[in-house]
C-alpha cells in the first residue's frame, strides 16, 4: 500500500480545486492507496504539512497548485526518501510542464498512479531552494509587481510583463563562473534547473533535471523592435538562438551587483541585499514523472503574441 499526502493550495491558479479533491478517493482508493488531504492556510504553509507529512512516513507528497506550492512542498522532501507529486493547478506549472505531467487534472492523477520516481537535481539561491529557475533583473521584476497586484492567472502575468517590459532599464552585473569573473549588461539572468518559466516559455531551454549543472541565460538589452522575436523563440525553444541571448553551464554561479534588489525563485519574489551564490545539488530530491510523455510546445503561442501586439500598441500610442 502506498501512502499519499495531498496538499492542496485552496487559492494557487484560478480555478476551484473542489473537483481536483473530488477525484482523489476514484483513482486512489483503498487497498493500493492509503490518503490523506492537507489544505493551506497561509504563506509557507505547505512547508510546514510537508515536513509533517515526512514525518507521518507518506511515501509520496503531492503539491496541488502552482509553482510555488510545488516549491513549498519540495522544500522539506530534500534528501528525504519521500517523493514530490505534483497536480498542476498553478498560473504557469513550470516544472510539471518541464516533466511532461499533463495539466489536464485526470490524467496527472494517473500519472500518481503510476508513481515513476526518479531522483532529480534541486537549486539553491543562497539558502533558498529552487526546483525549476531562479533569476535576477527583469523576470524577478516582474514577479514582483504580479505579487503586488493581488491579480491571479495567465492574463495578468502577460500584461505586467508586457506593459513593465517597455518601462525597465537593464542594470550592471558582475559574475563568477566556476570562479571566472565576467561583467555583462543584461536584461535579465535566468539560472534552470528545468527548462522553462511555465506556460511553455522555455528560458534556459536545453536545461536537465539530472545533469549537476546550472543552465543560465543571459539576455542582453534590446531594443522593443526585438521583442516579439524574443518572445517566439521562448515558445518554439529556440532562444538561445538569438543574439541578444547568452547561455552556459556551470557548477556554481555568483552574481554581484551594485545595489540591493528583487530576486525570484520558482517565480517567488524577495528583495535581497548582498550578492547571490547560486549552486545545484545533484540527485538531492526524489520526483513523480511521466515516464511516457512527450513536451509539446503549446498553442498559447498564438494568445501570447496576440496580447503582446496590443498591450505594446497600448503603451506606445500614451
Amino acid at each position: 500500500m502506498k501512502k499519499i499526502c495531498f496538499i492542496v493550495n485552496p487559492i494557487s491558479g484560478t480555478t476551484s480545486k473542489k473537483n481536483v479533491v473530488g477525484l482523489i478517493p476514484k483513482y486512489f482508493g483503498e487497498p493500493d492507496f492509503h490518503t490523506e488531504i492537507k489544505y493551506t492556510k497561509r504563506p509557507k504553509h505547505a512547508t510546514e504539512l510537508a515536513a509533517q507529512a515526512v514525518d507521518e512516513g507518506f511515501d509520496i507528497v503531492v503539491a496541488v497548485g502552482g509553482d510555488g506550492t510545488v516549491n513549498e512542498v519540495g522544500r522539506s522532501l530534500v534528501h528525504t526518501s519521500a517523493a514530490l507529486g505534483i497536480i498542476p493547478c498553478g498560473s504557469g506549472n513550470g516544472l510539471a510542464r518541464h516533466l511532461s505531467i499533463p495539466i489536464n487534472v485526470m490524467k496527472a492523477m494517473k500519472i500518481l498512479q503510476e508513481a515513476h520516481i526518479q531522483k532529480l537535481d534541486y537549486g539553491k539561491l543562497n539558502e533558498h531552494f529552487f526546483f525549476c529557475t531562479c533569476g535576477v533583473g527583469f523576470d524577478a521584476f516582474v514577479s514582483d509587481k504580479f505579487a503586488q497586484s493581488g491579480k491571479r492567472g495567465l492574463l495578468s502575468y502577460v500584461e505586467n510583463t508586457l506593459v513593465e517590459g517597455v518601462r525597465y532599464r537593464p542594470e550592471e552585473y558582475e559574475l563568477e563562473v566556476d570562479g571566472e569573473r565576467q561583467q555583462f549588461k543584461a536584461f535579465l539572468i535566468a539560472c534552470g534547473n528545468a527548462s522553462q518559466y511555465g506556460n511553455n516559455a522555455y528560458i534556459t531551454p536545453e536545461a536537465s533535471m539530472s545533469d549537476g549543472l546550472i543552465d543560465v541565460t543571459v539576455m542582453e538589452p534590446f531594443g522593443l523592435i526585438s521583442a516579439p522575436q524574443i518572445l517566439l523563440q521562448m515558445f518554439n525553444k529556440s532562444l538561445n538562438e538569438n543574439s541578444h541571448i547568452r547561455t552556459f553551464r556551470c557548477k556554481s554561479l555568483k552574481i554581484f551587483r551594485k545595489k540591493p534588489g528583487v530576486v525570484h525563485y520558482d517565480g517567488d519574489p524577495i528583495t535581497i541585499d548582498g550578492d547571490l551564490n547560486i549552486s545545484m545539488v545533484g540527485k538531492g530530491i526524489n520526483m513523480v514523472v511521466n515516464s511516457n510523455g512527450k513536451v509539446r510546445v503549446s498553442p498559447i503561442l498564438r494568445t501570447f503574441t496576440e496580447i503582446y501586439s496590443s498591450i505594446s500598441k497600448r503603451v506606445c500610442n500614451k
